[in-house]
């Protein structure tokens, strides 16, 4: 897996069972309410992951595009339909977003280079 993701996966999983180690209701409580929103429901996984993406975008949360890029990779969705999201946010976020557009570019980037390197390896 590219350096790039396995950084932010490794720390991400480090610092989350750090905060929910400490036992912090309302925590747990956020984490768990922002993994069910993001199940199957009137709108599907795909739907809610772009969604996510673009609000993450506009926010300009790093972490929050990474792993919004990360899980629409898992389920299938095209480079074309996240760079059009992408896009999406851009219009709406403006050009204050561009920097977070190119990282976002580079993870995707990344994401598709570790998918290749499994799939010449089984």
């Amino acid at each position: 897996m590219s350096d790039l993701v396995q950084d932010f996966n490794d720390y991400r999983q480090k610092m989350n069972d750090k905060l929910l180690a400490d036992n912090n209701k309302i925590i747990k409580r956020i984490f768990n309410l922002d993994t069910n929103a993001y199940m199957e429901g009137a709108l599907d996984v795909k739907t809610k992951e772009l969604l996510g993406l673009v609000a993450s975008a506009v926010l300009r949360c790093d972490d929050c595009v990474k792993y919004h890029l990360e899980t629409s990779h898992k389920v299938g969705l095209t480079k074309e339909q996240v760079m059009e999201a992408l896009g999406i946010a851009t219009l709406v976020g403006g050009t204050i977003v561009i920097p977070h557009l190119r990282r976002a570019y580079e993870f995707w980037e990344a994401l598709e280079e570790s998918q290749n390197n499994t799939d010449t390896t089984v």
